[in-house]
């Protein structure tokens, strides 16, 4: 929560992120994440630790209990999923399955 507070901070508007899945790759579904500068009327809205994180309704289903964090591997840093209904990841790791 304390990075995307920060980025948000840094950008200079937002209300949160917007956290969804798209149909890609080989095992049909891909995550995505984006500043979100309004909520829309649609969306579910989680808050934690002062962040919202804004789901659209099509996309919970595949996501519903799906824990976000932001971590560090070398050089690189990014935000990992954590999906309790994952049960299939692609080779290459683009997309998953529910």
């Amino acid at each position: 929560a304390r990075h995307v507070a920060r980025y948000i901070s840094r950008r200079g508007k937002g209300v949160g992120v917007r956290l969804g899945v798209k149909t890609t790759g080989c095992s049909g579904l891909a995550y995505k994440l984006e500043y979100a500068d309004e909520v829309a009327p649609e969306d579910v809205v989680f808050e934690g630790h002062g962040v919202k994180v804004l789901v659209d309704p099509k996309s919970l289903p595949y996501i519903d209990g799906t824990e976000l964090d932001f971590v560090r591997e070398g050089l690189n840093e990014g935000f990992k999923f954590h999906n309790p209904r994952e049960k299939d990841r692609c080779g290459c790791g683009e997309s998953f399955r529910v």
